[in-house]
């Protein structure tokens, strides 16, 4: 098997002859949002279905997932039907050609983080950036946070220039789990390609959940950087639906109404400490993040057992 990374993918020659003649001047942008790593809330995947939903694309490229995929770790679904296998849900990683509100070109890869080769992948994606122009690589996804969702949600945002990233700094140097977008990230800055993303912090009660607030926050984040127009405030019903149906949950549980106040109290101490590096605002009273968790967790728990009697 050749190690070559132009062997990773397939370009869709019509797609790309098409891009030749409407790429800006300027360069494209490339958003990705891969699924498999850690995306609290749902931030990146909501984010990137909204994106596919509300702007015309068209496939440029398409990985070869074969090579990339630990089936037995990560196994498709299939379909069985009485005597026959109907479907199988392929397993995809892909770009798509995008145009914004205003018309304007630019890429989305989305689909599943690579299990195996990340460095032959990371090499991939450089080729497809210089094959097509692209000026800037910017990921999205969630980070779950001791943070309070009756609060503005924050964002850390990183890249490979200064410039991209924001005006806070909410972390020092912290060793954490790589990741096949976060590798990526790192290759195309010594590659000499522009390239970040935005974690969005998301309550650490809700990561496990779909919470349209959060992608809403990463598009906009990402229209700050990119200068897309990416609609944004097409997600404001889903948000308000989201962030109704979790003060109707704590209007039915006091304790867990409880750890929200005294999360909000520590939200609030760090906002009025400005200049200060570390998230967390002095405190021995609040709540862990897995007492957090357990609090909603017996809380939902008790709302499913309601239902079925």
């Amino acid at each position: 098997m050749t190690s070559d990374p132009r062997d990773l993918f397939e370009v869709e020659e019509e797609t790309a002859a098409e891009l030749a003649t409407a790429a800006p001047e300027d360069g494209l942008v490339l958003l990705h949002a891969m699924r498999g790593f850690i995306d609290a809330g749902g931030a990146g995947e909501v984010a990137t279905e909204h994106l596919l939903e509300r702007f015309a694309g068209r496939r440029l490229v398409t990985f070869d997932t074969d090579q990339l995929v630990d089936y037995r770790a990560r196994r498709p679904a299939m379909t069985f039907d009485v005597w026959r296998w109907r479907e199988y849900d392929q397993p995809q990683l892909v770009v798509d050609l995008m145009r914004d509100a205003a018309g304007q070109p630019f890429l989305l890869m989305h689909g599943l983080e690579p299990d195996v080769q990340w460095e032959r992948f990371a090499a991939a994606v450089r080729q497809v950036v210089e094959m097509f122009g692209v000026r800037l690589v910017m990921g999205m996804h969630g980070i779950p946070m001791g943070v309070p969702h009756t609060r503005p949600l924050g964002a850390t945002r990183h890249g490979t220039r200064r410039e991209l990233t924001g005006p806070t700094s909410w972390f020092g140097t912290v060793q954490v789990p790589g990741s096949a977008a976060s590798l990526l990230e790192y290759r195309l800055g010594r590659w000499g390609h522009d390239a970040g993303a935005v974690g969005v912090h998301v309550p650490h009660y809700l990561a496990q959940s779909s919470f349209p607030p959060a992608a809403r926050t990463a598009l906009e984040h990402v229209e700050e950087v990119t200068g897309l127009a990416l609609d944004p405030l097409a997600l404001a019903d889903a948000a308000a639906e989201a962030l109704e149906a979790v003060a109707q949950q704590m209007a039915d549980a006091p304790e867990v109404a409880a750890v929200v106040r005294a999360l909000e109290e520590q939200y609030d101490g760090l906002s009025r400490s400005l200049g200060r590096v570390g998230l967390l605002a002095e405190s021995t009273q609040l709540p862990t993040a897995d007492e957090i968790g357990a609090e909603f967790e017996r809380f939902l728990a008790e709302q499913d057992g309601s239902e079925e009697a």
